[in-house]
């Protein structure tokens, strides 16, 4: 199965420490050696760094773990792939514009049976379903609603109907993003944890490193980190619902809805 890791935080702050025991999940620690890429909003802009070969033999993946980058939202991915090829065009996350926004998605699942149609306002360039998948969700989205909607409630009701019927086909973990907030879809497996003051001591699971936070931190930073299983092993992670919705912003839970209350338990991934 693949795994997803994201970040959303109240004042631009950087992944490092997450990424390093991310990274080794990669080919190391795990078997998700077929790609990994990481995206980084900054402002209306984002640094999308992709490589096909595992994340914890690529330079690339390197540079990452040692390159300070502070953003709001981040979302990375490390691939084991069940459709399409391993190539750099089938890497996670895949980067789209939508409503003058780059949209960032990464998907970590197995629906074979979901063929949406496409009207070419957004096309694949590879051939997973995942990248299939983020097209016809952002096409229908622009169908609905035109133009931007002015709240993001509004766009976490609109994504829990449209993904109603999808959730309950298979294995559908994703997260999404348009760099103002961070969408988490737990199908199977997805924790969080919100580091908020007092900071303490956190330890990789991954790698015996660790950081204490107090340090890096002002009292009013908050940080909220998503990922398949959780990346260190003295804090307390929460396990999401499986079958949730969810929606981050200022680093910490807004809300969240059910999308299929008796999911899918086989795992996969692409």
């Amino acid at each position: 199965m693949c795994q997803l890791l994201g970040m959303n935080c109240n004042v631009p702050t950087d992944i490092c420490f997450s990424f390093t025991g991310f990274q080794k999940r990669g080919g190391a620690t795990d078997v998700h050696a077929d790609g990994w890429g990481i995206a980084f909003f900054e402002g209306k802009g984002v640094r999308l760094f992709l490589d096909p070969k595992p994340s914890a033999q690529s330079p690339v993946a390197e540079l990452v773990r040692s390159y300070p980058i502070r953003s709001l939202n981040v979302i990375a991915h490390i691939r084991k792939a069940t459709q399409g090829t391993v190539t750099l065009e089938n890497t996670h996350p895949f980067q789209r514009e939508l409503w003058g926004q780059y949209w960032v998605w990464a998907h970590n699942g197995n629906l074979p049976q979901f063929q949406p149609e496409l009207d070419g306002s957004f096309v694949p360039v590879g051939n997973t379903d995942s990248e299939r998948i983020f097209c016809w969700l952002l096409q229908s989205l622009r169908q609905r609603f035109g133009n931007q909607p002015p709240v993001q409630d509004v766009l976490l009701d609109a994504l829990h109907e449209l993904i109603l019927p999808v959730s309950a086909m298979g294995i559908f973990n994703f997260l999404l993003s348009n760099g103002r907030c961070l969408f988490a879809h737990c199908s199977t497996e997805l924790s969080y944890i919100v580091r908020r003051a007092p900071f303490n001591v956190a330890h990789l699971k991954d790698e015996d490193v660790s950081v204490d936070f107090s340090s890096v931190t002002t009292p009013n930073d908050r940080v909220a980190v998503i990922a398949t299983l959780p990346l260190t092993d003295n804090e307390n992670w929460i396990g999401m619902t499986p079958g949730s919705l969810w929606l981050f912003n200022d680093g910490d839970v807004v809300i969240h809805r059910i999308t299929h209350p008796s999911p899918v338990k086989t795992l996969a991934g692409n």
